[in-house]
């Protein structure tokens, strides 16, 4: 096992360290898959594109290339980590926060070099996050991610085919990647939109107790973003602020345009969030709505069968017609059960006409 690098004990904290380790120590996860390693190089009208075999072709590329970008995927063997701190002459922290993979999105400068973490949405409907590590140095940039698969494809069909992309240093094309990773963030956004849209139909139409869960559940990956583009924000606002060789006045302009974009994503988080809260007010009123319609068909009904219940107890009494003529004589009569049944009959009706007349009987519905 290589003396820097650290077991992967049974129990873990939740932010991903282990407990008692020594500054600089790498936590390698057990289930980390295995680096992948995907070199570009390039200079004006040159370029080459290839995958590495171990972290040591790297070094052929910086020696014959004025710029190289090594990308490294994965993230579940040590000593390949350890090799590329090495050549690259990383600060150990620095390679430890690669590694500990709950970080926020900052910036740090270590000696010539500038780190860069970031986070990057993986899939849309469960807004799944990897973290993104960025070396900038002067002839090359060095970035981390958990697994195989991003976002940069649009970064490297620009480097494939010439342009501006190829014309500028690391710095620009740190910058191209911190923006492919922002402008990744649109698409999960909109998500939320077209789910709230849906949800707000269906509170409208049937509430229930699942829309509430997945308001809720919307509400909570909202603050997500929220927790991770907030950090973001603030670490694009220090590379335009903060003076660095790595990082020219050209890419600073660039670079407010992508802080632009962030400051938009995080105004439509908030909208959606406060989206949600109404959502849920929605929900509450429209349980309401119902509950009112319900007891007013109730209520309606127990108003109707008032008359008639003291209608039929009235008839109900224990007179004797024989003991006197004033005896309740509709009892003899040979008519008297129609009569009662009709006289119920005409209350409830007038008793519905007057109700409709008030408008007592509307839906609420124009």
């Amino acid at each position: 096992m290589h003396p820097h690098s650290v077991p992967s004990p049974r129990h873990r904290s939740r932010l991903g360290f282990v407990p008692g380790a020594a500054p600089g120590a790498l936590n390698v996860e057990p289930n980390a898959a295995p680096p992948v390693l995907q070199a570009i190089a390039y200079h004006g009208d040159d370029f080459v594109e290839k995958r590495l075999a171990a972290p040591q072709d790297v070094l052929e590329l910086l020696r014959d290339w004025p710029i190289t970008w090594l990308n490294v995927a994965g993230l579940g063997n040590a000593d390949v980590l350890n090799e590329l701190g090495k050549i690259f002459g990383l600060h150990p922290l620095a390679l430890e926060d690669v590694t500990h993979l709950h970080q926020r999105a900052k910036v740090e400068q270590y000696g010539e070099q500038l780190f860069i973490v970031a986070r990057m949405p993986r899939r849309d409907e469960d807004f799944e996050t990897e973290q993104l590590s960025l070396f900038v140095g002067k002839n090359y940039l060095l970035t981390f991610i958990e697994d195989p698969g991003d976002c940069f494809e649009s970064v490297r069909t620009r480097l494939r085919g010439g342009g501006p992309l190829r014309e500028a240093g690391p710095g620009y094309l740190a910058y191209g990647l911190i923006d492919a990773v922002v402008d990744a963030y649109f698409p999960v956004v909109e998500t939320f939109a077209e789910r709230l849209d849906r949800l707000e139909d269906r509170v409208i139409a049937r509430p229930s107790r699942r829309a509430v869960a997945e308001i809720h559940a919307a509400k909570h990956s909202l603050r997500s973003v929220r927790r991770i583009v907030w950090p973001l924000r603030e670490a694009v606002n220090s590379l335009v602020r903060d003076p660095s060789p790595l990082i020219d006045d050209n890419t600073r302009v660039h670079l407010r345009d992508c802080y632009d974009h962030l400051v938009q994503i995080i105004d439509l988080v908030e909208t959606y969030r406060e989206l949600c809260s109404d959502l849920t007010d929605l929900y509450l009123s429209s349980l309401s709505n119902r509950m009112n319609e319900v007891m007013k068909v109730l209520t309606i009904i127990a108003t109707l069968f008032m008359p008639l219940s003291f209608i039929t107890g009235l008839y109900g009494m224990n007179f004797h017609t024989e003991r006197s003529r004033w005896n309740m004589p509709e009892l003899d009569w040979r008519y008297g059960y129609p009569f009662a049944l009709g006289m119920m009959a005409l209350t409830a009706l007038g008793m519905l006409w007057y109700f409709w007349h008030k408008g007592w009987l509307s839906n609420g519905k124009t």
